[in-house]
């Protein structure tokens, strides 16, 4: 399976599609007037007004009415979490009870949370709003978000705003900011399924992980595993979406579940190899409906990815007993239709779990029956412009990756073509068009 890491409130090989690279304006390399800010908030005004912080006096506060207050875990843990980053440690004692704070100098972050839901216990979904707001003068600073995880951003952006003087004070300048993602879903893939990754290189893609925390046993996670993985993403406001590929990449499936493989042929005898997912035996539905009410049991989050890309046919085309079943359905040689049948019936299993899924461009390409709030997945370079507009015409949201794949970077200057791809271009069908996602692979 692979794990998509999201910081929204919602996944192969190919070489960087020069058409998103056209007709672009080359940056200047500057200096940002916006200092470290990233990504770039929505507004941003930085005065030149630079005012100081001391670890001794500077504290968060929830602020009075915020409907989030001392028993909402996921803010009292990101209060330590910033003070420990901004400050080099956890909140010492104040050197003396009478030490004032001098006028321009914060003291005081208050944070407010306005909605009467604030989603304290809850998981960031893909209609979770993200916005926020932040004033920051002396003596208070003022976070005001409608939910948890827009405040999550506003402290991220406020720790970034804090840097050293020369003389080494930390020090902020009095800014204002009114945020909110531009992309409802923001995401990177791990590839977890060709390289195992233990649970520590999992959770060193996610802020503040405590390094050598974790022990896993060797290529295995256990239901802790994956449960302590979802709630250390929760408490910074980052979504867990797992990707479960069939009926291709799948060689380690068949290793814990019998029969669920198809038998590869060499003339008229099996190889002893086996290919992809066995479409034609009612023993895989059944399994993957058991698998399928464990996995939404197990992940929280309102959406499973149910790959569907790269299936190699030839294994199919040996194997007599597909060759007859596909006689008997009318598919004559066109495998894809074979495909098309699983997926089909794959996408029936899930939608029992009231998950909704995302699919790879292959299954949309081949004609699969798609809900209509099914999300495409959009990865292949060539042509990926073309795929987009085709896919957001028919009415369904979308992840473009194509321009991003982390993986192909082979030097420095590589990054700069990522900043360069502009999401939409106008012939798109702009509304249905929300996500982006960077994927890597090992």
């Amino acid at each position: 399976s692979k794990f998509p890491l999201t910081s929204s409130p919602l996944f192969l090989s190919l070489a960087y599609s020069p058409s998103h690279s056209q007709d672009v304006v080359e940056p200047v390399i500057q200096a940002s007037k916006y200092g470290s800010l990233w990504p770039l908030p929505q507004k941003v005004q930085i005065s030149d007004v630079p005012l100081k912080l001391s670890g001794t006096t500077f504290e968060f506060t929830d602020a009075k009415g915020s409907t989030a207050g001392a028993s909402c875990s996921v803010l009292q843990n990101a209060y330590r979490r910033y003070f420990d980053y901004i400050f080099g440690g956890p909140k010492k004692q104040k050197m003396s009870r009478n030490r004032r704070s001098g006028p321009t100098e914060v003291t005081e972050l208050q944070v407010s949370i306005t909605s009467p839901d604030s989603q304290c216990d809850g998981y960031p979904g893909v209609t979770s709003d993200e916005s926020y707001e932040l004033s920051v003068d002396a003596p208070v600073a003022v976070l005001k978000a409608p939910t948890v995880w827009g405040a999550l951003h506003g402290l991220e952006t406020f720790s970034q705003l804090v840097y050293e003087d020369k003389y080494g004070a930390k020090t902020i300048n009095s800014t204002k900011v009114s945020d909110f993602p531009r992309f409802a879903h923001r995401g990177i893939l791990l590839d977890s399924s060709r390289h195992f990754l233990p649970i520590k290189v999992l959770l060193a893609n996610l802020p503040d992980v405590p390094p050598g925390a974790y022990h896993p046993y060797t290529h295995v996670y256990t239901p802790a595993d994956v449960k302590m993985v979802i709630e250390f993403a929760r408490l910074r406001g980052i979504r867990v979406i797992p990707e479960f590929d069939t009926p291709g990449h799948t060689q380690s499936w068949g290793k814990g579940q019998m029969d669920l493989l198809t038998p590869c042929f060499s003339g008229a005898a099996p190889s002893g190899t086996f290919g992809p997912v066995n479409p034609i035996l009612n023993t895989t539905y059944d399994f993957m409906s058991r698998f399928f009410k464990e996995v939404s049991s197990v992940f929280p989050d309102g959406y499973v990815h149910l790959g569907g890309d790269e299936v190699d046919f030839s294994c199919w085309k040996s194997n007599p007993d597909i060759k007859k079943f596909m006689d008997e359905q009318g598919f004559g040689q066109d495998y894809s239709k074979l495909e098309s049948f699983y997926i089909q019936k794959l996408l029936d299993i899930v939608t029992t779990t009231k998950k909704g899924y995302i699919i790879w461009q292959e299954v949309f390409d081949n004609g699969v029956k798609l809900k209509p709030d099914t999300v495409v997945h959009v990865w292949m370079g060539s042509g990926s412009d073309a795929e987009m507009n085709k896919v957001t015409t028919a009415g369904y949201t979308t992840i473009l990756s194509a321009p991003w794949y982390l993986d192909y970077i082979s030097y420095a200057q590589d990054w700069q073509k990522y900043y360069k791809v502009e999401n939409i271009p106008k012939y798109l069908q702009c509304h249905f068009f929300l996500f982006k996602q960077s994927n890597l692979f090992e």
